[in-house]
């Protein structure tokens, strides 16, 4: 009894896990920057951050130097670019998945 309880429970897990990692797959176009420097939010340092719906989020999975040099003049630290990601938000934290920098608009 306590194994047939035991694989339900594994069973509920992973197909809830299962569903939630595509809600998370869909990809989005969000607004990125160096979140100190740009966003205005509290840290230590120049860090990579993304504002979804207006609300700003430190980025794990990817690091503001993954993409160039953060104080070049369209740099993170300079300036607001745009990236198509995936991911969750997980305590207030945006962990990604995916990230890919979009091209600046001239």
């Amino acid at each position: 009894m306590k194994n047939l309880l035991s694989v339900a429970l594994l069973l509920t897990v992973f197909f809830c896990n299962a569903q939630e990692k595509k809600e998370s797959l869909k990809p989005q176009t969000v607004e990125v920057a160096c979140g100190e420097c740009q966003f205005g939010m509290k840290g230590k340092g120049c860090n990579l951050a993304i504002r979804i719906d207006g609300k700003t989020y430190f980025v794990d999975g990817t690091k503001i130097d993954d993409h160039g040099d953060a104080h070049a003049a369209d740099g993170f630290c300079e300036t607001i670019r745009k990236a198509e990601v995936t991911g969750t938000i997980v305590d207030n934290r945006f962990k990604a998945i995916t990230f890919t920098l979009l091209p600046k608009k001239k």
